[in-house]
């Protein structure tokens, strides 16, 4: 096989990981019933103007599976990590005791489970077409290098190892999606 078309392989085979790689992270944002720090992972927080990561500034723990403590480094910022979590939308009411920020995570109802599974569903999609545009991107590098000269069967073996690739991760992605739905769906 051409170099240049190992390399248009192996590119998108990396690039579809890295898909998996982002859904992934995209998942542990979703909770599913028991705290975890992830929770917060995409709160920014304005410290001293600027805008901070809330695991930047605070230490963040998990007791126990129904709350998550939220301790900053410096107590006069209680009061910002407090507003910036209240304002993530996330469904949550932090209690602020003057040391910590304690958040209590509900139990989960049938209809949040259900918002869950759909925001997790959505996320699923964003990951199937960010695989299917680098197909076409690989496809059409492929097809740049049979103008360039490189033989067609070549390019040809290109097409279906990419397509391999594809079904494979998208194969990946339901399996993710099949276990993140188990999960949110499990009292």
């Amino acid at each position: 096989m051409n170099e240049e078309v190992r390399f248009i392989l192996d590119e998108t085979e990396e690039s579809m990981q890295g898909a998996i790689s982002h859904l992934e992270r995209e998942f542990h944002k979703i909770r599913a019933g028991k705290a975890s720090p992830a929770m917060l992972e995409g709160v920014r927080v304005d410290y001293y103007g600027t805008m901070s990561p809330i695991d930047q500034i605070s230490n963040i723990n998990t007791p126990d599976p129904r709350q998550i403590i939220v301790q900053p480094w410096e107590k006069n910022m209680l009061g910002p990590i407090e507003k910036a979590i209240l304002a993530a939308n996330l469904g949550f009411n932090p209690q602020n005791n003057g040391e910590v920020l304690r958040i209590a995570v509900p139990p989960l109802t049938e209809e949040r489970r259900k918002d869950l599974v759909k925001k997790a569903k959505t996320e699923v999609e964003n990951a199937k077409v960010t695989v299917r545009n680098l197909r076409r991107s690989a496809i059409d590098a492929g097809k740049k290098l049979e103008k360039e000269g490189v033989p067609e069967d070549e390019i040809k073996q290109l097409e279906k190892d990419v397509q391999t690739l594809t079904d494979k991760f998208s194969a990946k992605i339901d399996k993710l999606f099949e276990l993140k739905e188990k999960d949110i769906m499990t009292v």
